[in-house]
């Protein structure tokens, strides 16, 4: 039986008020491709239009829509995220890939928020570059890798992409 689905078939929120608290993680991804036109546009750097730089502000909107999650995918438990990553990188002549990593101390997951913030950053790089082709694809959005809970669970044979190194902030005196 589907954990969202009662014994005569309508949805629920499951209820998780007797689970415990545990750290939670998940990673998701999106590629997108480019036609050839666009990618060409990005050899030369970051595209900036008039809505700002397309992969920063695509980082932002990723980020943003994790927190939002529960308010657009019905029932889904509102969470408190300790930490939400959105990466967006060049993965090939015309490829480019999106990963989400979040994170949150809570009692249900957090893939939901990662596979929400991959697409929503993928739509965002399609609504931003548009002008240019509206021949983007997006597609292969998927989880990765999801810790915490009842198990671990890793996409078989998937080499997991970490996380940029933390840089050191600087100190004022």
């Amino acid at each position: 039986m589907f954990s969202h689905v009662d014994k005569h078939g309508q949805p629920r929120m499951v209820d998780v008020g007797a689970k415990p608290t545990t750290r939670r993680t998940a990673h998701a991804i999106a590629r997108v491709e480019l036609p050839p036109a666009l990618a060409a546009q990005l050899d030369q750097g970051e595209i900036v239009t008039a809505k700002g730089a397309v992969f920063a502000t695509a980082r932002l909107a990723g980020i943003m829509s994790t927190k939002r999650t529960s308010e657009l995918i019905p029932l889904c438990h509102p969470l408190r995220l300790d930490d939400a990553l959105v990466e967006v990188e060049r993965t090939g002549p015309t490829e480019v890939t999106v990963h989400c990593r979040v994170r949150a101390t809570e009692r249900t997951g957090v893939e939901m928020e990662a596979l929400t913030g991959a697409a929503v950053a993928a739509l965002t790089l399609y609504d931003m570059t548009k002008s240019v082709s509206h021949g983007i694809v997006i597609r292969e959005l998927r989880l990765l890798e999801k810790t915490g809970g009842k198990q671990d669970w890793r996409a078989p044979g998937e080499a997991l992409a970490q996380p940029p190194a933390a840089k050191p902030k600087k100190v004022r005196r």
